[in-house]
């Protein structure tokens, strides 16, 4: 599983992902570059973390 998130929903993702799948999750921080081409799985602004198991 892979939450793409930006600052406002991080706290949002690190909770449906826990409950979802009952692991810890990772979360890094996206590169510039990703952070220009990818937006946030809950709204439209720019994702500025990744939330995944890997």
């Amino acid at each position: 599983m892979e939450v793409k998130c930006c600052k406002t929903h991080v706290e949002h993702a690190l909770d449906v992902f826990v409950a979802e799948t009952k692991n810890y999750p990772i979360l890094t921080e996206l590169s510039e570059t990703e952070k220009l081409s990818t937006s946030c799985d809950y709204c439209k602004e720019a994702a500025t973390y990744l939330v995944a198991n890997a």
